[in-house]
């Protein structure tokens, strides 16, 4: 296998037009500030695609620095390194007309909520898994010189045992087929944990709970989970564009943690108790990232990260796993003390700073 390249010595996207589908979820945001920030190099242009035009508005905004926005902003939308296109991976002309401009692809969209997905599997479908679909055929149907195409997935998709794993499960399978679809484009996926304090994830549940005086609530005292912050997430991005092969699956080595340390880390010497509430439908007690089937297909990518190896023989060709990990990669082994959980916290300054006043205050 050849050695991954080091992110600080190259510049896989200087020059290059990047699109970043739901660009302005939890994850897109953070990535198209670093992309512009050029670590990876400096892109010609970076298109945030997504269907909520008050998440752009805001984000445009943003990234102005102004406290209100006049039409000259949006007008000039198309001038600027930062655009923004609406659209929805569901709708194939949709995506294919933004395809046309793209080197390198991130598809950030999706359905992520757990819950939701039970209440609407269908949804999730043609959001994880049509959206993806027309990525793919998009760029075949069109012969679209996309170079790179990363698909982020989650540790749901490893083992699913709810809509929102199954069928991103399905995404990743799709992206990685469509190697043989699209000969000049390279697929490739990213797979990572809980992503601390994002939109929808339990910390700001906790934090929530903790500003109202407790309870905090655990479903079960055995439930653990990875944890990633944002950057680290990003940098598994950046690391499937600047070195994974067609058809791998990129996988941070992340720590894991009991959810109950977590919790106490976050109230600290509160008087807040935590009540057990019982696990709930579609939840597993330990995440996995990598199953006992892929570990036999895995290998090393550099110091930080694992690379499942595709299934298919025609994407895979001749390379073959190390035998790096000789069981299921779990949330369920090597997990952090109470006090390597609050460090973690900590150093991620996700600790409330004070709740004393109304509404209290969030470290950023």
């Amino acid at each position: 296998m050849p050695v991954p390249v080091d992110l600080a010595a190259v510049k896989p996207l200087e020059g290059k037009r990047v699109l970043v589908t739901g660009g302005t979820g939890s994850l897109g945001t953070v990535l198209v500030r670093r992309l512009l920030g050029g670590e990876m190099g400096k892109p010609a242009r970076v298109t945030v695609f997504s269907r909520d035009e008050t998440k752009q508005h805001y984000m445009r905004v943003d990234y102005e620095h102004r406290l209100a926005a006049t039409d000259e902003i949006i007008y000039h939308n198309f001038q600027r390194l930062l655009q923004f296109v609406i659209g929805d991976v569901r709708d194939i002309n949709s995506i294919a007309s933004a395809l046309r401009d793209a080197d390198v692809v991130v598809n950030a969209a999706a359905m992520k909520q757990v819950p939701t997905c039970e209440y609407f599997p269908y949804e999730a479908v043609r959001t994880n898994v049509e959206g993806a679909e027309n990525i793919v055929q998009a760029i075949q149907k069109h012969d679209l010189p996309v170079e790179t195409v990363v698909g982020v997935s989650t540790d749901k998709a490893c083992k699913p045992v709810n809509t929102m794993g199954m069928t991103k499960a399905i995404q990743e399978r799709v992206f990685i087929q469509g190697n043989m679809r699209c000969r000049r484009t390279r697929f490739v996926c990213v797979r990572y944990g809980n992503v601390l304090a994002s939109r929808g994830s339990v910390i700001p549940l906790f934090h929530e709970q903790i500003r109202n005086g407790g309870p905090v609530t655990i479903t079960t005292a055995e439930m653990t989970r990875f944890l990633l912050r944002l950057d680290e997430a990003v940098d598994t991005v950046f690391a499937a564009i600047a070195g994974a092969e067609p058809g791998h699956t990129l996988v941070p080595r992340a720590p894991a943690a009991r959810m109950v340390d977590v919790a106490a880390a976050l109230i600290g010497n509160r008087p807040i108790r935590q009540v057990i509430t019982g696990i709930r439908p579609g939840e597993k007690i330990h995440e996995i990232m990598v199953s006992e089937e892929e570990a036999v297909r895995t290998v090393e990518h550099g110091a930080r990260w694992y690379a499942i190896l595709p299934m298919l023989p025609e994407v895979n060709g001749e390379r073959t796993g190390s035998g790096c990990l000789t069981k299921e990669y779990s949330s369920g082994y090597q997990v952090m003390t109470a006090e390597e959980t609050a460090r973690l916290l900590k150093a991620s300054r996700l600790m409330l700073e004070d709740v004393s006043r109304e509404g209290g205050e969030l470290l950023r």
